[in-house]
Parts: structure tokens; sequence; C-alpha cells
């Protein structure tokens, strides 16, 4: 309770609850960077509510090293990233693309807590560490329907939200880039992420849309997002590339890769034609398809530089990186 403290006129007024508990820690905040927390409340209408406790360390805790100020800096307006989602451009309950509704925030002595709907009482109480073909599917279905929601046909800029999404963003990342042994990847890597840069069709991007952050119902029938740090502008393939590689081996990915790409496009199609019906669909997908291996080999890019022995690095990614790498050498 002594880490809520200050929090606790806060909490009460946007619950309407007469008192709380804390009744679970989640989990710990990457870096020990804070807490997601669960409180049990008593009075008011919600029974519990998920409280993600902000409270950056004096010294960096990186369990692979890469303790620096401007991972510290990174980390920090991730969070601030993510109150500005929650506050202005979270879905919260489409039904196609279910979002966690934010009760509110506020800062507290440099503590920032998250006051947040819990998803496991919403009907939402799984997590998987592995995924059927179904719940591939599902996550899928939820980034199309995501990215349908903000998709352009130029880039724009999104106010509060990282220009450019995902966490291993090039220019967040130079020590890693440093570190990168690859020197045709190294070398090659600024015209890779122009490349995603400057794609025609520009949407918001989860920026960290692994398997961890996807939350199941029982029956694996409906899933929910969540976890908007990195939540910023770029092409939609980022978000596919790095989900489908957080869940799925070399091997399915050999085999199944067209199938996989047939079924999220279906999916974005059913979404424009619903949402925007002005955006031509067949040419998001014409670009976006063509963009997929780059967007598999920026990632790659940064997951060589910062662990070079992940098990991630397998023969599926050193492949499509070297065709990649090869493509932008030739032109």
């Amino acid at each position: 309770m002594t880490a809520l403290s200050s929090f606790n006129s806060f909490i009460l007024r946007r619950t309407g609850a007469r008192a709380f508990a804390v009744v679970d820690v989640m989990q710990e905040l990457w870096s020990g960077y804070g807490q997601i927390l669960r409180l049990g409340l008593e009075g008011g209408d919600l029974k519990t509510v998920v409280a993600k406790h902000i409270a950056p360390p004096a010294a960096g805790n990186h369990p692979r090293g890469w303790n620096t100020s401007l991972s510290h800096a990174r980390k920090v307006r991730s969070y601030q990233v993510e109150d500005n989602w929650y506050g202005d451009y979270n879905p919260k309950h489409d039904p196609n693309c279910r979002t966690p509704a934010m009760l509110g925030s506020t800062c507290v002595g440099g503590h920032t807590l998250l006051l947040l709907e819990d998803l496991d009482a919403a009907g939402y109480p799984e997590r998987l560490d592995s995924a059927g073909w179904g719940e591939v599917s599902l996550c899928l279905h939820w980034l199309a329907e995501f990215h349908s929601i903000h998709l352009s046909e130029s880039p724009k800029s999104w106010p509060g939200l990282w220009e450019v999404g995902t966490y291993w963003h090039l220019d967040t990342r130079p020590d890693e880039l440093a570190a990168l042994q690859d020197d045709a990847l190294r070398a090659a890597a600024p015209s890779i992420d122009e490349r995603l840069r400057e794609a025609r069709f520009q949407t918001l991007v989860h920026g960290d849309a692994k398997l961890a952050n996807f939350c199941f119902s029982k029956s694996s029938e409906q899933v929910a997002g969540l976890d908007f740090q990195y939540v910023g502008g770029g092409c939609g393939m980022k978000d596919v590339a790095y989900f489908l590689g957080s869940c799925l081996d070399e091997g399915t990915m050999e085999l199944r890769e067209d199938e996989l790409l047939d079924s999220y496009f279906r999916f974005l199609t059913g979404a424009l034609q619903r949402r925007r019906s002005g955006i031509d669909s067949a040419a998001v997908e014409a670009e976006w398809r063509e963009l997929f291996p780059l967007a598999w080999t920026d990632f790659h890019r940064f997951l060589k530089g910062w662990c070079p022995t992940h098990w991630k690095l397998n023969h599926y990614s050193e492949r499509t990186a070297a065709e990649v790498v090869g493509a932008m050498l030739a032109e």
C-alpha cells in the first residue's frame, strides 16, 4: 500500500470506492520502472481496477546492460506517450479492437499512475505463452482493425505520440546500431527505415504487438490489446512482422508466410470497407505486402545489435534480411 499512498484520494475519487487494497502484483515494469497492480475496491460500481504505477529508478537496471541516459529518456517518454494514447486516441470498447478504458491518470512527486479498466473482469482473463492458428488469426484481425482506424494516404503526425512508432525505431536505437556486427545490415539500415517512413499509406502502429500484450477470453474467441508505450506513426507491417515473430517459429513462417499475410489483408480490407471506404484497400495491400520483408528486417536489425544470440535470429529471419539487404545494395 505504501507505494500508492500518495494516490489514495485520486483512486477513490475516480472509482467511487470507499476503500481499496492491492490484491495482485500483476507485473514488474521493464528495468525496474514500477509495477502493474490489481486493486480490489470496496463500494462503487467496480470490483477491481488496474493501476500502472510508473516510478523511474534513480539508476538504471537493464537486464541486458543497456543503461544509458538515452535509454532512460526513451522509457520515460514512452509512459508519457501511453498516457496520451489512453487520454486522446484509445478506441476503448470497439468490439473489433478492444482495449482497456482509462479511468484517469495523475502525477505526484515524479511518479505517474494510470488507472485502467481490468480486462480480466471485462471477460479477457487469459494470457498465452504460445498461440494456435485461431489465436494468431484473432490477433491479426485485431491489428487490422487497429490499423484501419487511423490509416491515411500520406505520412502524418499524431500529437502526443511517437512520430515513428515501435520501440526499435532506428532513430531511438543508435547504441544498438553501433553494436551491430553485420556491416551490410548496418549500412542498409537507414535506407530500410526511409522506405518504411516514406510509404504512401501510414497509420498508427501499436509498436509492441507481441503475444504477451494480448488478452484472450476464456474460449479464445475474443481478444483485447494493451500496453501502448510505443504507439506512433508507421506502416502496419511493422506490427504484423513483430507479432508473427513473437509467436511463430521459423518453420511456420517459411511455410505459411503468404497465408498469414492473406489473412491479415482480408481483415484489413473488410475493416477499411466498414470504416474508411474512401481508401483504396487494394493499393494499401499492394504497397504493404512489398514492405513486409523490410519491416521484418527492420526489427531484425535492432535485435541483432541488441542481443545477437536471441532465439528469434533464426534461418527465416536471416534469409529475409539478407534478401532485403542484397536488393538494397543492388539498387
